[in-house]
């Protein structure tokens, strides 16, 4: 995968805090969080990549008796992650760095909304990156938001940044071609609390990896 991400963490440093205060009531993915840490045994390895602020997921899954390694390109978003979840493990990783990084293997992955920051063409190969570093049968939680664009820049929160999207019949043929099964989707709609950022609909797949 590429490691061109000019100013895609910038972005995120600039933002900080204000991400959780734009996107409260994370309905669908509290949801999804749940459902990857009641179905894996208490203790299990879960890796929350673009862990951002480590709200809600890290947190909610630490809580839950979980061991979490979280992993963000931006360095304000691991400090805000490590102050907000100290009992989780944070790195300051770019995606594509993950599968050399030894932190693997892994009994869960959650990645919600981390795999729309990248072009459409590294999509699958971070999919089957994700399926590399987890045990056989283990679990990805995954959210993306269902649009037919590719590496677009968008304003968000006063900044620039580029996102992929698919629709959700595409979404499911590029995850099931990366070895994983679904085993639960859910769609729902999703107005942030700033008007700087567009109403969007969240696509979540609840996701077990094959042998």
């Amino acid at each position: 995968m590429a490691l061109d991400r000019a100013g895609q963490a910038d972005a995120f440093d600039a933002i900080g805090n204000r991400y959780d205060e734009a996107f409260p009531h994370k309905e669908g993915q509290l949801a999804s969080g749940h459902w990857l840490a009641a179905a894996l045994p208490p203790g299990s390895r879960i890796l929350d990549v673009g862990c951002g602020t480590g709200l809600p997921t890290a947190r909610q899954l630490t809580d839950s008796g979980h061991h979490v390694t979280g992993v963000d390109l931006s360095p304000v978003m691991v400090k805000l992650a490590r102050d907000n979840v100290p009992g989780g493990t944070f790195h300051q990783l770019d995606l594509a760095e993950l599968a050399d990084s030894g932190l693997g293997p892994f009994d869960g992955v959650a990645a919600f909304f981390a795999l729309l920051m990248l072009p459409r063409a590294e999509v699958p190969h971070a999919l089957r990156m994700l399926h590399g570093l987890l045990r056989p049968g283990g679990l990805l939680a995954l959210a993306m938001v269902e649009a037919d664009v590719d590496d677009f820049s968008i304003p968000f929160l006063g900044n620039a940044i580029r996102v992929s999207g698919y629709l959700r019949d595409d979404l499911r043929q590029v995850v099931r071609e990366a070895g994983f099964e679904i085993a639960g989707e859910d769609c729902l709609a999703y107005a942030p609390a700033s008007t700087d950022v567009a109403p969007e609909m969240q696509l979540f797949l609840n996701c077990r990896r094959r042998a």
